[in-house]
């Protein structure tokens, strides 16, 4: 375990409020296109979380408040503008019996990664059925297949009118079937876990504010999938998606615009609810590897611009991770409106995304998860600096690593990469 009894403060004289809105601020103006007084840098520990503090990944996972002990002191250790922890989990998931996912010690050994299972849980002939009706298959027909105490949701009839009125009379006899008492149980238990987290996640905000550190974005945004990720991550797999692209195409791209519809509707009635600005979209297979340009224009930018243009409408701040590649594709990502979405690149050329997005996005990474773990701090303190300079010139730019988790980092290469940025990134 790292010592961190030398931890001091950069800002003595400054106290938590002050330096709370200080990053706010910092932050904010990056986000709006706006200079401010220099680069705000994010940390997204997830892992690193574990590895610094002497637990295994399962831990974290089953301890929340030994995760929150070790993100408070990585906060104060590190100083950067904002920082974020363990990203989700598997306490709803487990309870489910949910196929979709494996968590440490859930599915995996208690130091692995999370991995999601991706299938082709919906079949071809679902198609018109999901067209039709996709709260009702979703119900009746997805559930039961990705979580193990679900199953007896199949044993629902058809929602259909049974939904309306005194005709829920059709629906009720069904609910006394042990695979459906099962099912409903769970599904309580599901809730009253997940009231819980989300509890938890206020509560980590709280303590990280009254630290001096605001809210980092990912951990304060609702989740909108793109419509074409949707169909192809969660339902049809990609050897199922590619192949209606070119089997049935018009069935594939009335599914997405359902999608989004539906997504677009459930994100912004989310940020209603809970006060969220922001929506995190992270994009698999839009990048430049995974399709034609043309089958990019047909079938992956049309909905997920529209749908970014509705939520910007409704005040919400799409935040994207862009998976991959996507140098063949900025042209099309300038097409969005000026300071109302931010972009964080894993592998596009971050200096062409500059010159290309500069004055659309706010930019986030540039910095590559391997060299803070296998770098050294004359290497980092090169790079920091010529990022600041080229991609932080003007402001829109938050200094990040490439990929939005930093496990396996070596905590003296970070602590250096913070110090760099602060010195190199003053305007």
């Amino acid at each position: 375990m790292v010592e961190m009894t030398s931890v001091t403060a950069l800002d003595e004289n400054k106290s938590p409020e002050q330096l709370y809105q200080e990053r706010a601020k910092r932050t904010q103006d990056a986000i709006e296109l706006r200079q401010p007084d220099r680069v705000p840098i994010q940390l997204g520990m997830s892992y690193m979380l574990a590895e610094w503090g002497g637990v295994t990944k399962q831990e974290l996972h089953e301890n929340p408040e030994k995760a929150q002990e070790l993100l408070e002191k990585a906060a104060l250790y590190f100083q950067p503008d904002n920082i974020m922890g363990v990203f989700g989990g598997p306490d709803v998931g487990r309870i489910l019996g949910d196929k979709m996912m494996k968590w440490p010690g859930y599915g995996l050994g208690p130091n692995d990664t999370f991995q999601f299972v991706e299938g082709e849980y919906m079949k071809v002939e679902d198609y018109d059925d999901f067209l039709l009706d996709p709260a009702d298959w979703g119900l009746r027909v997805m559930w039961p297949r990705i979580a193990t105490r679900l199953e007896g949701l199949a044993y629902l009839p058809h929602l259909g009118t049974s939904a309306f009125g005194v005709s829920y009379s059709g629906i009720i006899p069904s609910l006394n079937h042990p695979k459906m008492v099962e099912a409903l149980k769970a599904l309580t238990e599901a809730a009253e876990t997940s009231a819980k987290v989300f509890q938890r996640g206020m509560e980590s905000s709280q303590r990280l504010g009254a630290l001096g550190f605001p809210p980092p974005i990912f951990a304060s945004s609702a989740f909108a999938a793109a419509p074409f990720d949707a169909m192809s991550d969660t339902l049809r797999g990609m050897r199922g998606v590619m192949l209606d692209m070119h089997k049935r195409p018009e069935k594939l791209l009335a599914a997405i615009e359902k999608m989004r519809i539906i997504i677009t509707k459930d994100t912004i009635n989310l940020c209603k609810a809970t006060g969220m600005k922001f929506a995190g979209s992270m994009l698999h297979r839009g990048s430049d590897g995974f399709m034609s340009l043309p089958q990019f224009e047909r079938f992956y930018w049309p909905s997920l611009k529209q749908m970014w243009l509705d939520l910007i409408e409704a005040g919400i701040t799409p935040f994207v991770f862009y998976e991959g590649i996507w140098d063949q594709r900025l042209q099309y990502l300038a097409e969005l409106p000026k300071g109302k979405t931010i972009g964080m690149f894993q592998s596009s050329d971050i200096y062409k995304v500059k010159e290309v997005l500069g004055d659309t996005m706010c930019i986030i990474g540039g910095m590559p998860n391997s060299m803070l773990q296998g770098g050294t701090v004359e290497e980092i303190r090169a790079l920091t600096q010529r990022l600041c300079k080229e991609v932080g010139k003007g402001g829109g730019y938050i200094m990040g690593t490439q990929i939005g988790e930093m496990e396996g980092s070596k905590p003296e290469l970070v602590k250096a990469w913070v110090e760099a940025t602060k010195e190199f990134g003053q305007y």
